[in-house]
């Protein structure tokens, strides 16, 4: 391990900055009010930190799994998938395209969700269009997908894989409590609402409308 050369690792600058750039858009996007808001965007700054830490700064999940894992080969790289499975540096070039592919489609759909509700709150009406006639969280929803393609697909390590159920935990405790919130404003409508969409995942055959309605130029945006 002491003798290889892993790429990207010691860029601490450019961690430094992803970091702190990562960390306002979330902050400024997800808009954590409560407690339970605050302590479910601090796992998603302890992902994005973990993440770009290791990523540019030190591969600390090859070198734990090398240093205790025997894994001392000269096809080591910094992505977790590649070392493991001895795929080199294409495989290594597949996770970082399909994990990619996941983030910016998570990204879509975040913000597609978002400027739905946004505009629905102004007019304090319940959006039940766009994306949202296909799962009742679609903000969640893209966060997971992204955060699964930049931390499990495209450069895994310890923290982002373990951290990645968390994530999808504490959120799915925060849909349910803000589903309560909105029952209480709403009532039977919005309870009509829950039993006609699904929470987070669309239903098998309306995956092609749910990714096309992710668009920014969708006709179907609030």
């Amino acid at each position: 391990m002491n003798n290889v050369e892993i790429a990207h690792s010691g860029a601490w600058a450019l961690a430094v900055i992803i970091i702190i750039i990562l960390s306002w858009l979330l902050y400024k996007y997800l808009a954590p009010k409560t407690w339970h808001e605050w302590a479910s965007a601090g796992v998603i700054q302890a992902f994005i930190i973990a993440l770009y830490a290791e990523m540019y700064g030190f591969p600390l999940t090859i070198y734990l799994f090398s240093r205790f894992f025997g894994l001392d080969r000269t096809g080591l790289n910094a992505s977790l998938w590649s070392t493991l499975l001895g795929i080199g540096e294409t495989g290594m070039m597949i996770s970082m395209i399909f994990g990619y592919i996941l983030l910016f489609l998570g990204i879509g759909i975040f913000f597609q969700g978002w400027r739905q509700l946004h505009s629905a709150r102004q007019e304090n009406r319940l959006v039940t269009d766009g994306l949202y006639s296909l799962v009742r969280h679609p903000q969640y929803t893209g966060l997971f997908i992204g955060i699964f393609g930049e931390g499990v697909v495209h450069w895994p390590t310890l923290f982002s894989v373990g951290l990645f159920p968390v994530i999808v935990f504490s959120y799915v405790m925060l849909a349910r409590k803000e589903e309560r919130r909105v029952l209480e404003e709403f009532g039977e409508e919005y309870r009509t609402y829950q039993r006609r969409v699904p929470m987070f995942i669309p239903r098998k055959d309306q995956w092609k409308e749910f990714i096309k309605s992710s668009s920014f130029d969708s006709n179907k945006a609030g």
